[in-house]
């Protein structure tokens, strides 16, 4: 049987062959055959099947992870792990409703808006930006305000620019007069804007990129961004929580389980990011969250100039040692020179405290 291009099987599975390559560098639906010279991908028409019920998979919201899962079960199992799947985002579609109608009675009540301060909470926050063993420059910057937590990491040579210009660009919203609900809203708006000022750093044929991960403040609200592999840690009750999920390619090895968290932590690749500000044509897809802050709340940000060389567990120990934010963030520069420093270290620690 004559083999597709790529091009023909994409109209034929109702699917772009953007989303092909993708599905082949995962290992969730590989081409039959590859032009040993061109690189151009082939496939058989026996595998539209396969590529139609990946697409059906993905147009119910299911990560590829549990697609993977889904395509090697027989069908009466597939059903079943589908229909699970989908009670799962029942529950969850339930309960962000439950929050939804809590939310408008409580905006009905304040006369349709809430305030953009809080006068129960307060921060406190130490920043620490240094540069590493060996390094002759600092791409990271970090950034905090009573408003604003920031940290970014950029490419090296240029990338000093396009990390100071996303965490500037972000700033605007310090002054943003809006009200908590409309936070995430604005962060995905000012996503853009900040992309395209890392685009603005280019010289020539030189085009840094940059990782941003932020938390916004408004009162108890905390909307969070996130683009690559910088980090937002959160102490809550002694346990240690980490927040935001890197974008690198070892992590989505990780992800699809062709690698162990421990092979990826040690992996020659651990530093390849699969999004990054200014490091492509589109723009980029961040991840946003909105959380509520308690009083006890720690906050930790960072790049991996800290996070890949001190572990979890020394993390957690230095976060949770009673102090000021300022001493705190002190031990963690120490514990990251001491395992060797060998890239630059940004940090934001930030305590949630009653006012």
């Amino acid at each position: 049987m004559e083999l597709l291009t790529i091009g023909a099987f994409a109209r034929a599975a109702r699917l772009t062959p953007k989303a092909l390559r993708l599905y082949d560098e995962v290992g969730l639906l590989p081409p039959a055959a590859v032009d040993p010279e061109s690189g151009y991908r082939f496939y058989d028409p026996e595998q539209l099947a396969h590529a139609r019920l990946i697409a059906r998979l993905r147009r119910i919201g299911m990560p590829l992870a549990d697609i993977r899962t889904v395509c090697d079960l027989e069908p009466g199992a597939a059903a079943k792990a589908v229909a699970a799947y989908w009670q799962r985002v029942t529950a969850d579609t339930a309960t962000r409703a439950h929050h939804v109608a809590r939310l408008v009675e409580h905006l009905s009540q304040k006369g349709g808006t809430m305030s953009d301060t809080s006068p129960t909470l307060t921060i406190r926050y130490a920043v620490r930006c240094e540069v590493g063993h060996g390094r002759d420059s600092n791409e990271d910057v970090a950034y905090a305000s009573d408003r604003l937590l920031a940290v970014a990491d950029g490419t090296r040579g240029a990338g000093a620019a396009a990390s100071a210009a996303a965490v500037d660009a972000l700033k605007a919203l310090e002054l943003a007069d809006k009200p908590a609900v409309d936070l995430l809203a604005m962060l995905a708006t000012a996503v853009d804007d900040v992309d395209r000022a890392v685009h603005a750093t280019s010289t020539g044929d030189n085009q840094p990129a940059t990782t941003l991960t932020a938390l916004v403040r408004r009162g108890s609200q905390l909307a969070l961004v996130h683009i690559g592999d910088t980090r937002v840690y959160l102490l809550r009750g002694g346990e240690l929580a980490q927040l935001t999920q890197d974008h690198t390619w070892v992590q989505s090895q990780v992800d699809y389980g062709k690698l162990s968290p421990g092979e990826a932590a040690a992996h020659p690749r651990r530093a390849l990011l699969t999004r990054a500000l200014g490091a492509g044509r589109r723009p980029v897809e961040a991840d946003l969250a909105l959380r509520t802050a308690l009083a006890g709340d720690r906050y930790l940000l960072c790049s991996d100039g800290l996070s890949a060389v001190v572990s979890r567990s020394d993390l957690h120990t230095a976060l949770a040692e009673a102090g000021e934010p300022e001493p705190t963030a002190q031990r963690l520069i120490d514990l990251a020179y001491a395992a060797g420093a060998p890239d630059n270290i940004a940090c934001v620690v930030a305590d949630v405290a009653a006012a």
